[in-house]
């Protein structure tokens, strides 16, 4: 069997590129849940796929400064700065990567670009449309100067969602009729779990919405290739108070620790859609699907097929082709784990799974062959905004459908 090509180079030391190649000199803003995530990509991907440019963890930075050296201890980053404002000064920066929550994301983004510096910024990609406008106009601002914009929808990167999109691409499906997906999640089943930032709309922008609403909104368009065009919608709170969280890195901690606080932002998010052809589109997020612990499960039905994909069996894509005979046809599996699968020439032999990290990892080898290229890379900010302007779209119907009044039968 023929192995997979891997980079026979030495790992360079943290903070040097290897030999021969341009470095792409990072600096990281957030070290909590997403930033592990991203140093995983940014520690990984130069190591195992051929890029232009070697991605250099030159600096993370965190208000707190003992967990920010250590954060950059244990996932390699060279330096550590505790003003984010102080980074993106820093002469030495040719890139930098946006792991805060969404309240920061413009502030950062917005002085960043100006500074001449390219941006990955984590999705959501700001908490209002007003924002994600200013943002996205500053990044074509940006790209007329050769500094480029990303956002971070990393289940893109999955390589059987990106062959899901490869084969609505060639017309396998056909014409699209319905697109269903869901984003199942129960970490907030407990009431007494406590108030964090995700659970404050200043902060957070929204709640399941925007944490996971924004995510299959962003993968059913990629992967039906259009956009969406009305959305009607149902949103439910139902634990609004919550004990207050103690201690630091809660994201509140000028609140007392004591007592109760109000629960600002959505629990659970449903909503129909029309896409631009007319398909139908229905959407479920939601933090309260008791035993789900990570569940994005979606389904694209189409004229001549069908495709579907469950995160929790990531490796897999499951495709119904109706132009085969009736007594035949039928939902088959396809093992996404060929070298001719998208992204799979660099890693290991068939049947050898990948995980959820390595999204992080792919989600580098493209924005680094981008920035090396000079071509917008996707998903871009404008991409982010159009997302933006989906949940505000699905906020406002709800905010008209609140009260809730059932047809009699």
């Amino acid at each position: 069997m023929e192995q997979p090509q891997q980079s026979t180079e030495p790992a360079a030391p943290a903070g040097k590129p290897p030999e021969g190649r341009p470095p792409l000199r990072v600096g990281m803003v957030g070290y909590a849940f997403m930033g592990a995530a991203h140093s995983q990509g940014w520690r990984t991907a130069g190591r195992v796929f051929d890029l232009p440019l070697s991605p250099v963890q030159a600096v993370i930075c965190g208000r707190d400064e003992t967990a920010a050296r250590a954060a950059a201890g244990r996932h390699g980053w060279a330096d550590v700065e505790t003003d984010w404002r102080a980074l993106v000064a820093r002469d030495d920066i040719d890139l930098i990567d946006i792991c805060t929550p969404g309240d920061s994301h413009a502030e950062i983004a917005l002085a960043a670009l100006a500074a001449g510096k390219h941006v990955l910024c984590e999705k959501p990609l700001a908490n209002t449309v007003t924002e994600a406008e200013t943002m996205t106009a500053a990044a074509e601002e940006a790209e007329a100067r050769g500094r480029l914009a990303m956002v971070g929808f990393n289940y893109r990167r999955v390589p059987a969602t990106a062959l899901a999109r490869r084969m609505v691409a060639a017309g396998r499906l056909g014409t699209l009729r319905h697109v269903r997906v869901n984003y199942l999640q129960d970490w907030l089943v407990d009431p007494d779990f406590p108030l964090t930032w995700r659970l404050r709309r200043e902060l957070a922008g929204s709640g399941s919405l925007g944490d996971l609403g924004a995510h299959i909104v962003d993968l059913a368009q990629y992967l039906a290739g259009e956009r969406l065009a009305g959305v009607s919608a149902l949103t439910e709170t139902f634990v609004r108070e919550r004990p207050l969280p103690r201690g630091a890195g809660s994201g509140l901690t000028a609140m007392p620790a004591a007592g109760t606080g109000t629960v600002t932002v959505d629990d659970a998010a449903l909503f129909t859609g029309r896409f631009t052809s007319g398909a139908l589109a229905s959407f479920e997020a939601t933090r309260y699907a008791t035993g789900r612990k990570n569940a994005l499960r979606i389904e694209l039905n189409g004229e001549r097929g069908s495709l579907a994909f469950d995160l929790e069996r990531l490796n897999e894509l499951w495709f119904h082709d109706a132009t085969e005979p009736g007594p035949e046809a039928g939902f088959r599996r396809i093992l996404v784990t060929e070298p001719e699968h998208p992204y799979l020439e660099a890693w290991w032999p068939p049947g050898h799974g990948l995980g959820y990290e390595h999204t992080f990892v792919h989600q580098v080898r493209d924005l680094v062959h981008a920035i090396a290229e000079g071509r917008r890379p996707e998903p871009s900010f404008a991409d982010g905004l159009q997302v933006q302007r989906v949940l505000a779209a699905v906020e406002e119907s709800a905010e008209k459908n609140s009260v809730y009044t059932p047809v009699a039968l």
